[in-house]
């Protein structure tokens, strides 16, 4: 019970952390009840407990994504040009990461869905799928690398990439902390 426990904590941190473009939009949301410690005696308690726990992620997600806005914001440090050229090409970025994201979520939905019955198949689809997410994402700040250089400047453009990789490293971090591993 300690390991369902702790990967539900786990999954609810991982889906808050993973900014979407939902996000935004959940920002005038109110918070939802912590789900029961016990199991749901009914799929309709279940349902319930998942769309509860559905919305609190949304509103994680907006303030996760502000974060990530006004941390850029600061460490770009764009002229008044600079920043006109950035944002929108920022945004386009966002919204094709967003996606990723979201297949991101649907993949540690996976997980924690089969992670008390783990078989070597679910294990090797899930990992083959977490390794084509990271190939995705690489080939999106790639795009936007280039996009960004001819847009700005070589120098700017590895600024937002430096910038972007310790964020998404962060992110990746808390994300794998809070998953238990496979057992």
């Amino acid at each position: 019970m300690v390991r369902v426990r702790h990967l539900t904590i786990g999954f609810a941190l991982a889906l808050s952390i993973l900014g979407g473009a939902r996000g935004v939009a959940a920002q005038t949301a109110k918070p939802a009840a912590k789900p029961a410690a016990t199991p749901a005696a009914t799929p309709a308690a279940a349902d319930a407990r998942d769309v509860n726990l559905r919305a609190y992620v949304e509103l994680l997600r907006a303030d996760v994504r502000g974060q990530k806005v006004a941390i850029l914001t600061e460490m770009m440090d764009f002229t008044e040009k600079e920043d006109a050229t950035f944002w929108p090409i920022y945004r386009e970025y966002d919204v094709e990461l967003s996606k990723i994201n979201d297949d991101r979520v649907t993949l540690i939905q996976e997980y924690a869905k089969n992670y008390e019955k783990m078989t070597d198949a679910v294990a090797d689809r899930i990992a083959s799928g977490a390794l084509g997410l990271e190939g995705r994402r690489h080939a999106l700040k790639l795009k936007y690398y280039e996009r960004l250089k001819s847009a700005l400047s070589p120098k700017l453009a590895a600024r937002f990439l430096q910038v972007e990789n310790q964020l998404l490293m962060i992110i990746d971090l808390q994300i794998s902390a809070a998953l238990p591993v496979v057992q």
